[in-house]
């Protein structure tokens, strides 16, 4: 049964609106750590202002950032970013609910797998297609949408709405990181990564490292005299993948459909300097899945064992092993605590909002802004329009309906969680 003020606020959800704010944010190329960042931060800073809210919009101070002995780590260059929080007014005693979402996307990548510019939006029927539209402007524009629905139906909050937009999220969560050393905290929060219809109530982690393998140069018409380094990293990639095997033998429950819940990854690989000369380096760096309720350094200390067992039972590598180091983003798991009233609110709000069953727990084998939120103890879940699926390519794409519906059970969240007056 929805109350007489859940009703009037459902009702007051704007769709044209909704459509029209996902447009506007899609057409902002906002890739991390790109100008169009700040760009967007501050065009959102404008409408949380028209929706009342108190807004703190602030230069996040990135030496002191990257001083903390905490901060998770940054892959994209960047020369500024900034800080965004909308808080509605203090109503009383209530508690505060946290909404959240990141502005950065990822790059394109080949401009000739799209249908035309992929930071022009393309509407076919109900859908939405354009870099960022998944992943995760939809749950931003679906974020914007609750609170100017709340706002129009004249409802009065006990406690209060802070919206985090956050940057930085897909290179290890600068912006989240950042906001909550602000002290910007709340007592639940909700991210509205794209979750298919499910709640997302825990995360992996995965941190990105770097191998350095060694080799000796020769003229390629005497490689006999020379070691090659692509030859020296072959054992290190076999070790690797038994690694792989090996840590995901009995995956978390919430982890058990994905056929490798902690993967394990190499993305680049950088070898030698001319064709005719044996490479003396070799480069690989990659991604490492890091096990639910895994602390990061064991899991660096499993990876650092792995190589330095296979270089001890290599003849060159025994005398000449490998490097390990760990740049860029590191992202530790996180999850919502087992039993936590929150995910019951969500589901029943989706419920409730779209007349159908309520959502599935799962967790995600990424990892995301919820384990900074997590480990501040703020418990936190994903649930936002859109599949994961397509995300970061260039089917990326959002359904409207979907994203209306997650409007409105955001609705129905923050009114069941910061009560009404």
């Amino acid at each position: 049964m929805l109350t007489d003020e859940e009703q009037a606020a459902l009702a007051a959800v704007d769709e044209e609106a909704l459509g029209r704010t996902l447009l506007e944010l899609v057409a902002v190329p906002s890739v991390t750590g790109s100008a169009a960042e700040s760009e967007l931060q501050h065009l959102l800073a404008g409408r949380l202002e028209r929706l009342g809210t108190e807004v703190d919009l602030w230069p996040l101070d990135l030496p002191a950032l990257r001083a903390d002995p905490d901060f998770p780590g940054t892959e994209a260059p960047r020369e500024e970013a900034w800080g965004l929080v909308g808080t509605t007014p203090d109503g009383g005693d209530g508690p505060t609910l946290i909404l959240q979402g990141h502005v950065d996307v990822v790059p394109p990548g080949d401009p000739a797998a799209w249908h035309g510019d992929p930071f022009v939006p393309r509407v076919t029927g109900d859908l939405v297609h354009g870099r960022g539209t998944c992943d995760m402007k939809a749950g931003l524009a679906a974020h914007l949408a609750a609170l100017a629905a709340i706002r129009t139906a004249g409802i009065r909050l006990r406690g209060r709405v802070a919206v985090h937009c956050v940057v930085g999220e897909e290179d290890g969560g600068l912006g989240a990181f950042g906001t909550l050393r602000r002290g910007h905290h709340g007592d639940a929060c909700v991210i509205a990564e794209p979750t298919a219809g499910t709640l997302i109530t825990a995360n992996a982690g995965a941190l990105t490292f770097r191998l350095a393998v060694p080799g000796r140069a020769a003229h390629g018409s005497a490689r006999e005299q020379g070691v090659s380094a692509v030859d020296a990293y072959l054992p290190l990639h076999r070790a690797l993948a038994a690694l792989e095997t090996e840590r995901n033998r009995d995956p978390a429950p919430l982890l058990t459909e994905y056929p490798i819940p902690y993967g394990l990854s190499v993305g680049t690989l950088r070898a030698g300097d001319w064709a005719s000369s044996v490479p003396d380096l070799l480069v690989a760096e990659g991604r490492y899945g890091v096990r639910l309720g895994e602390d990061p350094a064991e899991a660096r200390a499993a990876f650092e064992e792995c190589v330095a067992r296979a270089c001890a039972a290599d003849p060159w590598l025994w005398d000449h092993p490998a490097t390990v180091s760990w740049p860029g983003g590191q992202f530790a798991s996180g999850r919502l605590p087992e039993g936590h009233p929150l995910a019951d609110v969500v589901g029943t709000a989706h419920a409730d909002a779209t007349g159908s069953a309520r959502p599935r727990q799962r967790g995600a084998t990424y990892g995301s802004d919820l384990r900074h939120y997590a480990g501040a103890g703020i418990p936190t879940l994903q649930y936002g329009p859109g599949d994961i699926a397509v995300a970061h390519s260039e089917r990326e794409h959002v359904n409207l309906r979907e994203v209306a519906q997650a409007a409105r059970t955001l609705v129905l969240t923050v009114l069941r969680t910061v009560g009404t007056k």
